[in-house]
């Protein structure tokens, strides 16, 4: 049987006690895992001011897998995003978010099914910010032909080894005709080496307008960086929010799995948050490291326990607990 390496990085907030959950979760499939655990953020000098724990990024690059709790990001002001600075460091270009209903989650749509594909390592996200004058700061969108195209075919191949039969790309290029402009060149270029598999365009507005009236007429979005973490999070909340959807940051050296909802600091400690969405991302990794029928196993008991609804947590209108939960997807792992 093999074994595999794996960084985890618990995260912050509510991010140890669903590490520790989907852990106990993942080693009772069977699948032999050895963990590194590490932090993600630095407190070491050494790193000359570098939020991110360089260790982390080491342990990653060695392993070539992490499964990452989610971190804190201050918002118009502070420490850069640890999240950011992971990928961009360990190049995963390519976030991987599939958004599917899960049994007795309520939501507004039956039978959403989409997968986006989102840019990970430029546009917008490159950080690139300066004061022009006292009042004034400039941002610089960052689109390359590189970066678009490598982007473009890891949707299509991902379409193709998934039965996936369409796959929209989404811009703004009436406006930004040059960086989104360039965009949409990369990938029509790559989708003319896919013709099984149907290509279309829509702008960012009317796109985002489309998914809230009828999600069912999307199978794969392909987005750039910016529009792909808004329309992302937009996605999630047609299936019930960011709790109940895994994430995945995809490079060529190294992986990264991940909850992408928030710390939740105000719950942090009190035993009752949801590991839904980290399991999800877990059972993302094993796929991704072959172990596609202990995957399998995973979701099936995860629906298994949202169908009967006795073990679910507060998020999602139970009552259980962090281990409560994870001990009810346990018991169903190990049914004969």
């Amino acid at each position: 049987m093999t074994k595999h390496k794996v960084t985890l990085i618990p995260g912050e907030g509510i991010g140890p006690e669903v590490a520790a959950a989907t852990r106990r979760i993942l080693e009772a499939t069977g699948v032999q895992i050895e963990w590194e655990e590490i932090a993600g953020r630095s407190d070491n000098s050494s790193d000359q001011g570098k939020t991110v724990n360089q260790a982390a990024v080491e342990s990653v690059r060695r392993n070539r897998v992490a499964l990452k709790g989610p971190m804190a990001t201050a918002i118009a002001g502070g420490a850069p995003s640890v999240n950011v600075a992971l990928r961009k460091t360990l190049d995963l270009y390519a976030n991987l978010r599939p958004v599917k209903n899960v049994p007795g989650v309520k939501s507004h749509f039956e039978n959403v099914d989409l997968i986006l594909v989102r840019e990970n390592t430029e546009d917008l996200y490159s950080g690139l910010e300066h004061e022009v004058v006292p009042g004034v700061v400039e941002s610089l969108k960052i689109i390359t032909e590189k970066a678009s195209t490598r982007i473009a075919k890891f949707a299509f191949e991902y379409a193709k080894c998934h039965g996936r039969k369409k796959i929209h790309a989404i811009h703004k290029a009436n406006i930004m005709k040059l960086s989104d402009g360039l965009f949409l060149k990369s990938v029509r270029a790559v989708a003319a080496d896919f013709p099984a598999i149907e290509y279309k365009e829509l702008i960012v507005d009317n796109a985002c307008m489309q998914i809230v009236m009828d999600p069912l007429q999307f199978d794969m979005l392909l987005l750039p960086n910016l529009y792909g973490d808004v329309m992302s999070d937009l996605a999630a909340g047609l299936v019930g929010g960011l709790g109940v959807v895994p994430s995945a940051n995809i490079g060529d050296e190294c992986a990264m799995f991940e909850a992408v909802h928030g710390t939740a600091p105000d719950i942090a400690g009190k035993g009752f948050a949801n590991p839904t969405a980290l399991l999800m991302s877990g059972g993302l990794m094993l796929d991704h490291l072959g172990e596609q029928k202990a995957a399998g196993r995973i979701q099936n008991a995860l629906e298994k326990v949202y169908r009967q609804g006795k073990h679910t947590t507060r998020d999602v209108g139970g009552k259980a607990g962090t281990e409560e939960f994870a001990d009810a997807v346990i018991a169903v792992l190990k049914q004969k």
